[in-house]
């Protein structure tokens, strides 16, 4: 191991990340009710330039008015190109800060980027006398904010998640695709000729390399990879198949751009009840070759090595967060 320890984010279950527009305050309060892990009220692409100021407002009310339970809030603000980032951080922060947990930043280019949000953030909570420290969310969507990715994944203690936004990468890339978070059918390998001339297409993941990025860089600044959303909420077939590749390559959670994407969310980015049982085994195992003395920890008769014992505390510490 490196002797530079990472530290780790604050702990919050993400498994699924709802999106609910600023604009549409009837929402509010189903989306309270739901089983997403984090909701997150959006001020931004979902928001047509001349409803940015109501729906701050509406949120505002929402932050202060609606009943959460026990889940985490965040707020996605505006570009900091825009004219409406300012106000966004400001007018939520200073006016319902106390409910808020996270500030989502979209289209993040540079460490700088960050930087200027945690500068306003701890303004506001100095002068408010804000006792808790709200975190950020980062979205990873363009070809700059890709390249300085490392960067801006290390940029302030506040950050906590770090998602890819699959739509806004695709146009800042100009990509040849029109699906969101979708496989694009040319991307694909065509099979050598079998012995009757045949030949079979390979689809492959576009998103593959972009997405490892994301996940390298927040897991080496402690941080939780998200994958962003699936466009196409009549296709579960397809989000489930988008989410598993996700967290195959280590993602916490994924997006849900509708209701019904979130029990798919869940249920895929959870342990399985196998996983959880052979975890548990796994550390306690450990624990009686610690009380035993012994130098090598076994289990079934193979040797369990330090990397399985870390993943299997980091397994059991998400299946308790999820109430199992």
């Amino acid at each position: 191991m490196s002797f530079k320890t990472v530290e780790q984010a604050t702990a919050r279950l993400n498994r699924s990340e709802l999106a609910v527009p600023g604009s549409q305050p009837k929402l509010f309060a189903k989306a309270a009710a739901s089983e997403a892990d984090i909701v997150f009220l959006d001020l931004e692409d979902a928001v047509a330039p001349d409803d940015k100021v109501a729906a701050r407002a509406n949120v505002i009310r929402a932050l202060n008015e609606i009943d959460w339970g026990k889940k985490a809030i965040s707020v996605r603000i505006n570009g900091l190109d825009t004219p409406y980032m300012y106000r966004d951080v400001v007018d939520v922060v200073e006016q319902a800060g106390a409910r808020l947990d996270l500030v989502m930043i979209p289209k993040a280019g540079t460490a700088a980027d960050i930087y200027a949000v945690d500068m306003l953030l701890t303004q506001i909570e100095a002068a408010k006398a804000i006792k808790k420290r709200i975190g950020i969310e980062i979205i990873i969507e363009t070809a700059l904010g890709m390249q300085n990715v490392h960067d801006i994944a290390a940029s302030s203690p506040r950050n906590e998640a770090l998602h890819f936004g699959v739509a806004d990468y695709a146009a800042s890339t100009r990509a040849r695709t029109t699906n969101i978070g979708g496989l694009n059918p040319d991307y694909a390998m065509l099979s050598d000729a079998d012995a009757a001339g045949a030949r079979s297409n390979h689809p492959g993941d576009v998103w593959h390399y972009a997405l490892a990025r994301v996940v390298v860089a927040a897991r080496a600044n402690g941080l939780r990879p998200l994958d962003g959303p699936f466009g196409d909420f009549s296709d579960a077939p397809g989000y489930r198949a988008a989410a598993r590749r996700a967290a195959a390559l280590g993602c916490e959670g994924k997006w849900a751009i509708h209701p019904s994407q979130i029990a798919l969310a869940n249920q895929i980015m959870s342990p399985s009840e196998d996983e959880i049982v052979r975890a548990r085994r796994i550390l306690d195992a450990m624990a009686a070759a610690m009380r035993e003395g012994k130098g090598a920890v076994a289990l079934d008769g193979r040797l369990i090595d330090i990397a399985s014992i870390r993943q299997a505390e980091a397994l059991v510490k998400k299946a308790a967060l999820a109430g199992r």
